[in-house]
């Protein structure tokens, strides 16, 4: 059974400087203290009382601000998230998905957390979503609106164009992909891609430290942070992140998947889609880079990172 994987997200934030939780509109509290009049018999006047000490409550964070993610789908399933980043004060955090619709758009689902981040995950139906999260200190936003259509979307396409596919003899022995690079799991999806691309007459791509390590990099956030998305929440990319790991090449293409339980599962449901097949089956491309990682509830998030030296 084809398994579809997710659309692309894009994270909006939206930087604010909240007023100082004190008073009735925010302010600082203050306290105002009135010496009492001398009584008319001559008498000395009560002591002035002493003032207590007026605590000023700690300003919010200039870096405060509130995110969300574009719906997308994944496993059949609308999921988005939101997030409250670089605050001093914990306050609730709610996001709705809203579906666009001729006059006023309905709330299909919402959710509340004081954690400082909440997921929303709801059956897909295909329309027109977008998200919106509110912190209750003042600050809203609002994700672009997204169609879906509840099908396995393309992949981030190649930086370059591809060349005409030709026939490669087998490479060397010694060119094939090695143990000391990533785990069994992510050498696995290496030697089930390669089997593919020889059907097709591509020579084996060569499991590659520093693409590796982009691509796992790329799972371990999505899988850390509940996204799934081929840009990172930093707004890096994939070209950002293939060069912070140190490679310089002249193209590179990506493949991303979530939820598909093992290394045979996943290249499946790559081949089974147009767009992330023609990055696996580009004979232009030499080397790879795998990575697998898995998010709290123990579902897989996977990345292949495609390049040419």
């Amino acid at each position: 059974m084809r398994r579809p994987l997710g659309v692309l997200a894009a994270v909006l934030g939206l930087a604010a400087c909240a007023p100082s939780p004190g008073g009735a509109q925010g302010g600082a509290a203050t306290s105002e203290a009135t010496a009492p009049a001398t009584p008319a018999d001559g008498a000395a006047p009560d002591p002035t009382p002493s003032r207590t000490p007026t605590v000023e409550p700690v300003a919010e964070s200039d870096e405060c601000r509130v995110s969300v993610t574009r719906p997308g789908v994944s496993a059949l399933r609308i999921q988005t998230s939101a997030a409250r980043r670089g605050c001093v004060h914990p306050a609730l955090l709610r996001i709705r998905i809203k579906r666009a619709v001729p006059g006023d758009d309905p709330v299909i689902k919402s959710g509340a957390a004081k954690s400082g981040r909440v997921a929303l995950k709801l059956p897909c139906e295909p329309g027109t979503y977008y998200a919106v999260a509110t912190d209750y200190r003042g600050r809203t936003t609002r994700s672009k609106a997204v169609r879906l259509t509840c099908v396995t979307p393309a992949p981030t396409p190649a930086a370059t164009p591809h060349p005409a596919r030709t026939a490669q003899s087998p490479a060397p022995e010694g060119d094939a992909p090695g143990p000391s690079v990533g785990t069994a799991l992510e050498n696995e999806v290496v030697r089930l891609t390669n089997a593919e691309r020889a059907k097709g007459g591509c020579g084996p791509l060569k499991h590659d430290a520093r693409l590796r390590t982009a691509a796992h990099g790329h799972s371990a956030d999505m899988a850390k942070n509940d996204y799934f998305d081929h840009d990172s929440q930093d707004g890096r990319d994939m070209t950002d992140r293939i060069r912070a790991a140190g490679f310089t090449g002249s193209a590179w293409a990506e493949n991303i998947a979530m939820g598909q339980p093992s290394a045979k599962a996943v290249v499946q449901t790559w081949m089974e889609s147009d767009g992330h097949r023609e990055n696996i089956m580009n004979c232009s491309y030499t080397l790879i880079g795998v990575g697998a990682a898995k998010n709290p509830q123990g579902e897989l998030y996977w990345t292949q990172d495609f390049a040419a030296p």
